[in-house]
Order: structure tokens, then C-alpha cells, then sequence
């Protein structure tokens, strides 16, 4: 067990989920703030934000494993996370209209929800679908405090909160507003689990079970971390671990909350995305730039 300027060892679990000889590749340069990741494995291709210059980025890999990036879609209206349901299609967090949508197979779209209790969302950030074809999302400020990535707006949500929207009514309902500003947001392999960031202060991952499918209990401080490496995006692998976006790096932490090792980035790192046909292959959004390393684990079978 061996630290490297690339790897940082916590614990001897680590290993087991790196490979050790792999580098990361820059995929891409000449964002301003890269975002959201998301892989289609039945296209073979990532789409991810690049939030301030109001547009979605398409990269399709080739056999060198670079490739090429294209504009999928701008204006994006400020496009921050996204997923994709059951059915493929894309959802997607949007700064500067304050919604989550969907992108039919047609290509038209669909709102899910842009607003609460009447009023207008924050600024939805990141989302994740569940089995049932519910989707959960976080509705933190962060969009519409400047013109930068989004339009600056009044807030008028009395929380920060995170929201499910029912598969079947499409109603929007709250399942947890104790947050200064949710972010990232990923389920177990099982779904028993939802670890949601919060990036205000302190910056944390919580841990929440989730009870008959559609409410949450629990909370606890799943891991802490400080300033420097505060989260943002989270990903699932199969066996459970939680890869984290945490300052310039990525870090793992097993199931039971030990953190177990850091991939080192040059910029700092919001999001991630396993990928690739065994996927495999981890997609890292980070500042200006989109990276992609092979590790030793694989991502769960959801977006």
C-alpha cells in the first residue's frame, strides 16, 4: 500500500478498488465550471454542463479512449446534474428557468416540477431516479445568486430542501428541508440508503434510510469534511462504495462510513460517472475540464 501523487491510501480496502497503474485522461478543456456527468450506455456517450457558458458538451468515445466533444444542446438554461430514468430519458436540473425536466425520446420537454407550495423553485441541482421512476432532487441556492450560472432572482423558498416527485400524480413533495444547501445525491445499490452532500456549513455526506420507497429517516453525519475538500457529486459503485466529489480529488468511503482512499485531480473536482461498457470507467467533472480514469470497481446499474 503505496501513496502516489495520483492515489492516497486511507485504507488497505482501497486497493481493491483502483488500478494502480492507471492515469487519468484530460478529455476535454474549455469549460468554465464543468458539471453533472451522466453516461449512455446504449449510445455510448457522456453528456455533461458546462454551467456558465450555458451549454451541455457531448463526448463520444473512440477506440484511443479519447474522442470527441460536441455541443449537445445550448442554451441549456443553465443545466447543472443530470440522470436518466428508467426508460433512458434524460432529467435534468435547471438554473435558469428554476425546474427539473425531461427529455422525451422525441427530444421535446417535459417539466417535472418549478415550483413548491406555489412558489418558484431555488435552483435545482442534482437529481437521482429510483426504481419506481421517482425523482429526487436538491433545490439548493446556488443558482441564482449571481448572473454567472443562472439569473440572479429572489429566493422565495422558505428551506433548502429536497424533493421527490411522485411517479404516477407527479406531485412534488418535500422529504427533507434540515439542510443549509443539498447537493449531491446518490442511492445504495438497494435503495435502503440516499447519502445526500451538504455543501453549506458544515460540509458533510449524510446518511438517510429510506423508508416504504418515498420517505426518509435517519440523517446522521455519514462523513465530514473541511473547506478544502468539501463535497459536491456523489456516485454508487455495486458494492455499495460512495465516490465522492471532494475538493481536487475523489474520494471513496466504504458503506460503514470509512473513508478508504483519494484520486488526486489537478482542478477541483463537482461531479462523476461510471461508464464505459463495463463501467468501469469513472467520467470526472472538474473546473474547467472533464477527466476519465479505469478503476477496479464498477458502477451501480442506475445512472
Amino acid at each position: 500500500m503505496t501513496d502516489t501523487p495520483l492515489y492516497t491510501h486511507h485504507d488497505p480496502r482501497f486497493a481493491d478498488l483502483i488500478q494502480s497503474h492507471a492515469l487519468p485522461d484530460l478529455l476535454y478543456s474549455g469549460c468554465r465550471w464543468a458539471e453533472g456527468p451522466v453516461w449512455f450506455a446504449d449510445q455510448n456517450l457522456l453528456l455533461w454542463s458546462d454551467i456558465p457558458n450555458n451549454r451541455m458538451l457531448r463526448f463520444s468515445p473512440e477506440a484511443d479512449g479519447l474522442g470527441s466533444v460536441s455541443v449537445f444542446r445550448g442554451p441549456s438554461n443553465y443545466a447543472n446534474g443530470h440522470t436518466r430514468d428508467r426508460e433512458g430519458r434524460l432529467v435534468s436540473c435547471e438554473h435558469g428557468l428554476r425546474r427539473v425536466t425531461r427529455t422525451e425520446i422525441d427530444g421535446t420537454i417535459t417539466v417535472l416540477a418549478d415550483r413548491f407550495d406555489g412558489k418558484p423553485l431555488n435552483s435545482p441541482n442534482d437529481v437521482v431516479v429510483s426504481s419506481d421512476g421517482a425523482v429526487w432532487f436538491t433545490d439548493p441556492v446556488y443558482g441564482i445568486l449571481s448572473d454567472y450560472e443562472g439569473y440572479k432572482s429572489e429566493i422565495e423558498q422558505a428551506r433548502n430542501r429536497v424533493y421527490r416527485i411522485d411517479p404516477r400524480s407527479g406531485a412534488v413533495e418535500a422529504v427533507c428541508e434540515d439542510f443549509e444547501q443539498p447537493n449531491g445525491l446518490a442511492f445504495s445499490p438497494d435503495e435502503s440508503r440516499l447519502y445526500i452532500v451538504d455543501s453549506g456549513s458544515p460540509r458533510h455526506i449524510r446518511m438517510f434510510d429510506v423508508q416504504e420507497g418515498r420517505r426518509l429517516s435517519g440523517g446522521s453525519v455519514f462523513y465530514p469534511l473541511d473547506a478544502e475538500h468539501g463535497p459536491d457529486g456523489l456516485r454508487v459503485d455495486a458494492a455499495g462504495h460512495v465516490w465522492a466529489a471532494a475538493g481536487k480529488g475523489v474520494q471513496v468511503f466504504a458503506p460503514d462510513g470509512t473513508s478508504l482512499g483519494r484520486i488526486a485531480f489537478p482542478q477541483r473536482v463537482s461531479n462523476l460517472a461510471f461508464g464505459g461498457p463495463r463501467r468501469n470507467r469513472l467520467f470526472v467533472t472538474a473546473t474547467q475540464s472533464l477527466h476519465a480514469i479505469y478503476v477496479a470497481a464498477n458502477g451501480a446499474l442506475r445512472p
